[in-house]
């Protein structure tokens, strides 16, 4: 159990860093007048948004391969803490990623958090573990169908695109929010994926060259790929706190609620325990907002102008 914990906690570690290394990589050369969140120009209608060469731009800095080193170790870690302990017990350590990115960033920026920032933070690993908790006190699997799958998929990624189609159309504050919840489904339902899949692969209903499988994984790629792309867009639009919030909210809850509607893992939920998770996830989603509304950076990712202002 030990060794466990031990590699959940570095796990939270590699991701907190690798949030505030690719954040920094995104604002890179953007000038010192440029903030998060900030707008375009005046008369361009619409906000920042990282293009195909800009984006190849960035993923080519150091900081950001870093960080993608970093978030592919947490990943394993995180992945062999879970063979090694149940998720109850390793699922709520990675949400420590949260204070953990707001300490890192409190540091190199030399202010301290705000009280609203401390407060958002605390609600939402609150609510991360009254959700995991309970969830994974009523687990019971069997393998899903492929129209199950299907299904599933559609409507996460019809989410996703509702989302990101509003969060690229809205400037200020909660731009980085949506954006990074997004991301954060498409993550979920890409883990939620890789688990639904494994079930006919392991059993050996399906070879490794079957259409259904290949169908699978080219759309685990395509949400995956969707998913980085708007994390960056996310970081481009807000503070490392508010995207790697949304990611240790949104990810569980859409692969939970996934694994329970794909995989049965939600049958042995009573009612009273689908009433705690519901408060779970509400609690958690309010606490990303909290963090959002009271970030330092608010004023002046809703009020551009003041950038100009304190320049001068």
């Amino acid at each position: 159990m030990v060794p466990a914990i031990v590699l959940a906690v570095i796990g939270a570690i590699c991701f907190a860093v690798s949030s505030t290394l690719q954040h920094y990589a995104v604002h890179v050369g953007r000038g010192a007048t440029r903030r998060p969140g900030s707008t375009a120009p005046s008369g361009s209608g619409c906000a920042d948004v990282l293009g195909a060469r800009q984006l190849g731009t960035v993923v080519r800095r150091p900081p950001w391969l870093i960080g993608l080193g970093l978030a592919g170790a947490g990943t394993a870690v995180h992945a062999v803490a879970l063979l090694l302990a149940p998720l109850r017990v390793v699922q709520p350590i990675g949400a420590l990623a949260l204070p953990l990115t707001v300490l890192i960033t409190a540091a190199r920026s030399g202010r301290r958090p705000t009280a609203g920032v401390v407060a958002g933070t605390a609600i939402s690993i609150i609510g991360v573990l009254i959700f995991v908790l309970v969830s994974a006190g009523s687990v019971v699997s069997y393998a899903p169908s492929w129209s199950g799958i299907l299904l599933a998929t559609i409507a996460v990624a019809a989410v996703v695109a509702a989302l990101s189609h509003i969060g690229l159309r809205t400037a200020g504050r909660w731009r980085a929010v949506l954006l990074a919840a997004a991301g954060a489904a498409a993550f979920g339902l890409v883990s939620s994926l890789v688990r639904a899949v494994s079930y006919p692969v392991l059993a050996g209903e399906i070879g490794l060259l079957d259409i259904r499988l290949l169908a699978a994984v080219a759309a685990i790629g395509a949400v995956l790929g969707a998913g980085v792309w708007l994390i960056q867009q996310a970081y481009l639009a807000g503070a490392p706190e508010i995207v790697i919030g949304a990611l240790a909210v949104i990810d569980p809850i859409v692969a939970i609620i996934l694994g329970a509607l794909l995989l049965g893992e939600g049958a042995g939920t009573t009612p009273s325990a689908t009433v705690i998770l519901c408060g779970g996830a509400i609690l958690a989603v309010g606490g990303v907002l909290l963090l959002a509304r009271h970030h330092p950076d608010a004023a002046v990712v809703d009020r551009p102008e003041l950038v100009s202002l304190s320049a001068r």
